[in-house]
């Protein structure tokens, strides 16, 4: 499974369904759809600043993420953005691979 961040804010009416639902509510029904999904809540916080709510979240693919993606932005109560996640293992790896790579202008 893919790990990502997901990072939202709430809208003025999403922050009135926060307020209704309450926070661990709202934390109930995410875990909820993330399960049906195949995936894993594994953190939940609230914040205050850029981002009202911060997850960690384990999904089985891509297309599992970016669905929930366009599935929460097209309510238009929250704006999500999801960031993968890279474990040091997988960084290991992307260090030994060899990338022919020329910057520009050299």
């Amino acid at each position: 499974m893919a790990k990502y961040l997901v990072k939202g804010a709430y809208n003025p009416e999403g922050t009135r369904g926060l307020a209704k639902d309450g926070g661990t509510g709202r934390r109930k029904a995410v875990q909820a759809m993330t399960e049906a999904l195949g995936g894993k809540l594994e953190a939940f916080y609230y914040a205050y600043g850029e981002d009202d709510v911060y997850l960690i979240c384990d999904f089985p693919d891509q297309a599992t993420a970016l669905g929930v993606s366009l599935a929460v932005n097209a309510s238009g109560a929250v704006r999500v953005s999801l960031v993968p996640l890279i474990t040091a293992e997988e960084m290991d790896a992307a260090c030994k691979k060899s990338v022919g790579y020329r910057a520009p202008g050299a």
